[in-house]
């Protein structure tokens, strides 16, 4: 089965956010409702719509199995939470539950580290909720590390959202 990574279609938006919306919602139980609610909102809104962002979705044999989107240095890519960064940012990374263990994931990463070395960038980054222990271990897998200043706690009910960055 080949993985193809491609840039998504205006028509396709709902599909991707409703898979988001889907692929968190194993984090529900982790979190207080109240958080749920901020993330659901966050993961659907139309922040990805900004200019430069590049909005990637995986596929095989045409299914949707996940997405991606890629921001540019010097975007606001978390609403205001954090200061634009002189960096790439990998957002909103989704894979389908029923697609999971199959390389969806790594495959969006790569095409988002391709993209950004090819733009020539040093560096790339990303931030994830401290309860999502299967992204983190993602993407120390492919070599993140954490840089706490660039953490920030989004709705004051203290969950931490962790940043980490990979040099390229």
């Amino acid at each position: 089965m080949k993985i193809l990574v491609r840039e998504a279609l205006k028509e396709e938006l709902p599909e991707i956010r409703m898979q988001r919306v889907s692929a968190y919602e194993e984090h529900r139980g982790a979190i207080p409702e109240e958080h749920w609610q901020a993330l659901k909102t966050t993961i659907s809104s139309n922040a990805d719509q900004q200019p430069g962002v590049e909005l990637l979705i995986a596929e095989i044999n045409g299914d949707m199995l996940g997405s991606v989107a890629l921001f540019p240095a010097k975007t606001d890519a978390y609403e205001g939470l954090v200061a634009a960064l002189d960096y790439p940012e990998i957002r909103v990374l989704s894979v389908i539950p029923q697609a999971r263990g199959i390389g969806v994931a790594s495959a969006l990463m790569e095409e988002c580290i391709h993209r950004a070395k090819a733009k020539g960038y040093p560096t790339i980054g990303l931030h994830t909720g401290e309860f999502m222990k299967g992204a983190i271990a993602l993407y120390k897998n492919f070599g993140f590390v954490r840089i706490p200043q660039h953490d920030f706690e989004p709705a004051n009910d203290g969950i931490t959202v962790m940043a980490f960055q990979k040099s390229l």
